[in-house]
């Protein structure tokens, strides 16, 4: 029998306290008709939401030194869960459009195009793939757009038109931001400007900082420094009026090289495959017509108690996407493994880059899925 991890996955609590959650509940405490607000979230004419990429839970608040101001914010804050997969393509769709992953259908880093025999990176793209076409749904800018709200989108300029801005984040104005100075600018601007408004800041360079240094590392302690002065000034710029807001898209776990087990060296884990897509942390696994039910007794054989490994079917009965709409089912693995522990599911060979990677997310542990939810309010 299958060793099964010594801890029960952390499977996200959609609908009660997750990333979508709390996009439904911003547009309902601007004021925007039947959107649900399952977080409780106050009246307000303004909110401004500031998404540090990377800021895990229970990194913030293994390193309040680094960060008093966004420490002191915990103690009346909590942790949502991100959603699964735990990264950055489908946790900014799962905000941006206020569904759950397997409504969005933005379901990993690296997902099958179905009927195609490739891969589509959400981060990357690929000008072949229409962005609204493959994610369909409003998102919360039109949404509040149509209502009379304010929709700000303030990020780096290389950020505004790729293939996956347009597909989870459009319909929102965009005001260019390539610093922390810039941000809190143009925040500012956007704020002060409106009468009703929704405001998104996006920060990225602490999970790159960690994906290269690790999240345990003096280079993420530091960065962690820049991007709670940077909460701070932009909680201290706030009209009156505003409500912000401080969260994440995902948390991180370092994976050391004695915790990589390499798919394009163990034995079997190729075998029966016809595509390899998510990211160390959370595996889609496409198999060759046939071969799924193989691969699947494969995975968890030579895995055993370093990952939850389930078929499709079975991760999707387990709630690890939320509800899933059947347009998406086939962009899901028929294997889907999501490591525990610190352990991470390289390919070496074909993902040189991805694998060499230090700080990694992705999974159902509590590293990976819990996230802050911050807030501050201007009267």
């Amino acid at each position: 029998m299958t060793a099964e991890p010594t801890t029960s996955a952390t499977v996200p609590d959609y609908g009660e306290g997750t990333l979508p959650d709390l996009a439904t509940s911003l547009l309902a405490s601007v004021g925007v008709d039947h959107a649900p607000n399952p977080l409780g979230l106050a009246q307000t004419r303004r909110a401004c939401l500031l998404i540090v990429d990377g800021l895990g839970w229970e990194l913030l608040r293994a390193h309040q030194a680094a960060a008093p101001f966004l420490s002191e914010l915990t103690t009346t804050g909590r942790a949502l869960s991100a959603g699964f997969p735990a990264t950055t393509v489908t946790s900014l769709s799962s905000l941006g459009t206020g569904l759950p992953p397997g409504q969005h259908g933005m379901l990993g880093y690296q997902v099958a195009v179905p009927g195609q025999d490739r891969l589509l990176n959400g981060l990357r793209w690929d000008k072949q793939v229409d962005p609204l076409t493959w994610q369909p749904a409003p998102t919360i800018y039109q949404r509040a757009a149509a209502a009379g709200v304010d929709a700000y989108r303030v990020a780096a300029r290389g950020l505004e038109k790729t293939g996956f801005s347009l597909a989870s984040m459009r319909g929102a104005a965009y005001r260019s931001a390539d610093s922390l100075g810039a941000l809190v600018a143009q925040a500012s601007w956007a704020l002060a400007g409106s009468d009703r408004a929704l405001v998104t800041v996006y920060h990225a360079e602490l999970d790159g900082t960690g994906h290269v240094f690790g999240s345990q590392s003096e280079a993420w302690s530091y960065q962690l420094a820049h991007v709670d002065k940077l909460a701070e000034q932009l909680a201290s710029s706030l009209p009156g009026g505003t409500a912000l807001y401080v969260t994440a898209d995902h948390g991180m776990v370092d994976a050391g090289p004695d915790d990589k087990i390499d798919v394009d060296l163990v034995p079997g884990l190729r075998d029966g495959v016809a595509l390899l897509g998510g990211e160390p942390r959370a595996r889609h696994v496409y198999a060759v017509p046939g071969a799924a039910a193989d691969v699947l007794a494969t995975w968890q054989g030579v895995l055993g108690g370093r990952a939850w490994v389930a078929s499709r079917d079975e991760a999707i009965e387990a709630g690890w996407f939320g509800p899933v709409d059947q347009r998406f089912l086939l962009r899901i693995g028929d294997v889907v493994a999501a490591p525990a522990g610190s352990w991470a599911l390289v390919a070496t060979k074909a993902e040189p880059l991805e694998s060499s990677l230090e700080g990694m997310h992705g999974s159902l542990t509590p590293g990976d899925q819990f996230v802050p939810l911050l807030t501050v309010t201007s009267i």
